[in-house]
């Protein structure tokens, strides 16, 4: 065992009250008093210290992600896009439903006996949530422990690099018209295992740029290096670069917004993706 594998083993031991101890310099008097309290009244460590006022809720979540290695900032050091629910909050409801289409992903997808395919998340509509459901899937992902890589492919109106606070000097347009640019994949802040790559500077003819080959092989290099990709994509209203992005891919979602999505919508995009060999992965109904 390497001494990096023993410090990771020692910090996943650390109990709750471990952690909160360190994070607030809880004393021995007040540590003791927290346990008579848990004891008492058969809380947990965490409980007891809330209701004695020595920690917060927030301690106690950043003190769970740290057992179950979630990343997760304390509230006065946040400093993620409000959009990362899945980071801000890992254990709400809305991050729980991530969780949850992740599982059904990880069937029909991400499946290590199938053939490796990147998913592209598509939609009718502008404003039907693709970056804010793009991004926080990446994040689930990530949360597995594979190399997880989100890719903006909207090369009209991308906005991952806000999301993800990453620069977009340089990105995905850059490498379709044969730049030659260096760090164009950035590392996720205070996300292991998540790497972004943003949409760049954007062109003249997007589509044109997704159609011609070298997106094809882009994608087949990216799902060769990465455990997990996923690709935010225009709205279809944009014009038809979401269905020939999905179609490089592999793998699609569908998502539909919540009071705003229009069936007929929904299924004119599904009958576009059925005249290729893209793997249909389901349709989400957004209702954040």
């Amino acid at each position: 065992m390497t001494a990096e594998n023993s410090t990771s083993n020692e910090l996943a031991d650390r109990s709750i009250g471990a952690i909160l101890s360190g994070l607030r310099h809880l004393s021995a008097d007040q540590v003791e008093r927290i346990v008579h309290l848990q004891r008492e009244q058969n809380l947990r460590f965490g409980e007891a210290a809330v209701r004695l006022g020595f920690v917060s809720n927030d301690d106690v979540l950043y003190a769970l992600s740290q057992q179950y290695h979630f990343p997760y900032s304390p509230e006065e050091s946040r400093t993620a896009s409000p959009e990362l629910i899945t980071q801000n909050h890992p254990f709400g409801p809305q991050a729980e439903s991530f969780r949850a289409i992740r599982s059904q992903l990880m069937m029909r997808v991400f499946q290590e006996s199938r053939e490796r395919r990147a998913l592209a998340v598509i939609s009718p509509q502008a404003g039907d949530g693709k970056t804010y459901f793009a991004a926080n899937l990446a994040v689930v992902l990530a949360q597995l422990g594979g190399r997880t890589l989100v890719v903006d492919a909207d090369m009209r109106a991308g906005r991952l690099h806000d999301v993800f606070g990453v620069e977009n000097r340089s990105g995905l347009s850059g490498i379709l018209v044969g730049r030659t640019e260096s760090k164009v994949i950035r590392q996720a802040n205070g996300i292991p295992n998540l790497f972004v790559l943003p949409s760049g500077n954007p062109p003249p003819n997007p589509l044109e740029l997704v159609e011609r080959p070298a997106f094809g092989l882009l994608m087949k290099e990216l799902v060769g290096k990465f455990d997990h990709v996923v690709v935010d994509t225009p709205a279809a209203a944009s014009g038809s670069d979401g269905a020939v992005i999905a179609s490089r891919c592999g793998a699609a979602l569908l998502l539909a917004r919540k009071d705003q999505s229009r069936v007929a919508e929904l299924q004119d995009l599904l009958a576009s993706l059925q005249q290729t060999s893209v793997a249909f992965a389901g349709v989400v109904y957004n209702e954040f």
